[in-house]
């Protein structure tokens, strides 16, 4: 009992600067952060000249060895200016910002929900609370969705919905060349991406008082094709596929991050591999972020190319769509380890 309501004081312990990590946000000996991490490996890929036919190839070759190696890029000359990045960031502190009678309409627990705010993963629920509040929306088709999204600020829709109509342009342009060097095709996923979710989880790690005790998320890989993060200071890790270490994701100015998803690993047959990444705090700043998510429609399968599929290379996954992940998620407590990409793996790794 004593844990349920310290956990059902989320948002006080994180927001209302208490002088301690309480129990519940206390995670495990085993995955507890280092504070002093290596740089990760850094691929930055220039997307100048992507639609020049003889530029093409090479931009297709730094993204394919990204996906590949790391399961993470970052990409410059984007195309999306400064003043819509930070737009995007000061539309998240804006409403993260507010005070909770401001947020608590959105406040759910129900991941089924097309907005919602919330703290942690699932508030009170998981085992573990984690050091963190997020608001979650769907974006595409603009049109559908933002109605729905908060009005306050009063800039909140506009600058938030410039970012989500450039960089879902973006999602296209990438997943576009990435099914090109798979030999499926430039067309092969992109009409399936515009016409399925992107989803905005838009994040804050307040400043923690014992940052070594806490996770702002817990390791675990997106469910969709491709996650591209905005972020305004360090603080992401990834799992270095090398060495299984936790290595720091630095913070370059104007770019934007990659990550290959749940879906993309299926589609590719295990060629490239979704990207394991978790989140740290620190005590002296909040951190904010914006994440989108692009994802095929909420009941469209994802499968296993046929193509990449012969004697020689079996079919490894089972078809998911991201209602079965939300599914997934209403049900388990991903902070015990629990992955729902491990569900559909037909063959699992050794």
């Amino acid at each position: 009992m004593e844990k349920s309501n310290e956990s059902s004081m989320g948002e006080i312990a994180q927001e209302r600067g208490f002088s301690y990590v309480p129990e519940c946000y206390k995670v495990e000996d085993s995955i507890r952060p280092c504070l002093d991490p290596k740089n990760a490996r850094m691929p930055i890929v220039d997307l100048d000249g992507m639609s020049n036919p003889t530029q093409r190839p090479r931009v297709a070759k730094d993204i394919e060895n990204a996906c590949r190696r790391t399961g993470f890029f970052h990409v410059i000359n984007h195309g999306i200016s400064q003043p819509i990045l930070d737009g995007a960031i000061s539309a998240a502190s804006g409403f993260l910002n507010l005070p909770n009678e401001g947020k608590a309409k959105f406040l759910s627990n129900d991941v089924h929900n097309p907005v919602r705010y919330g703290t942690s993963v699932k508030d009170g629920e998981d085992n573990v609370q984690y050091w963190r509040v997020f608001l979650k929306h769907y974006a595409h088709p603009l049109k559908e969705w933002i109605g729905l999204w908060p009005n306050t600020p009063s800039d909140y829709r506009e600058k938030m919905g410039e970012y989500t109509m450039e960089v879902q342009k973006l999602a296209l342009k990438i997943i576009g060349i990435i099914t090109e060097f798979l030999g499926l095709g430039p067309a092969y996923l992109t009409n399936k991406l515009d016409n399925g979710l992107q989803v905005m989880t838009v994040n804050s790690y307040p400043s923690c008082p014992q940052p070594e005790l806490a996770l702002g998320l817990p390791p675990h890989t997106d469910y969709c094709c491709l996650t591209i993060l905005l972020q305004d200071s360090p603080g992401l890790q990834i799992l270095d596929s090398d060495d299984k270490s936790w290595k720091l994701v630095p913070v370059i100015k104007s770019a934007l991050q990659v990550h290959v998803g749940d879906q993309l690993e299926v589609l590719s047959n295990g060629r490239y591999k979704s990207l394991v990444h978790r989140v740290t705090v620190n005590s002296e700043r909040a951190r904010f972020s914006v994440a989108s998510l692009h994802s095929l429609g909420l009941d469209v399968k994802m499968h296993v190319a046929k193509e990449l599929v012969d004697e020689d290379n079996q079919n490894r996954y089972k078809e998911s769509s991201f209602r079965d992940f939300l599914n997934f998620i209403s049900k388990n407590d991903i902070g015990k380890g629990k992955s729902f990409l491990n569900t559909i793996m037909k063959i699992q790794e050794k």
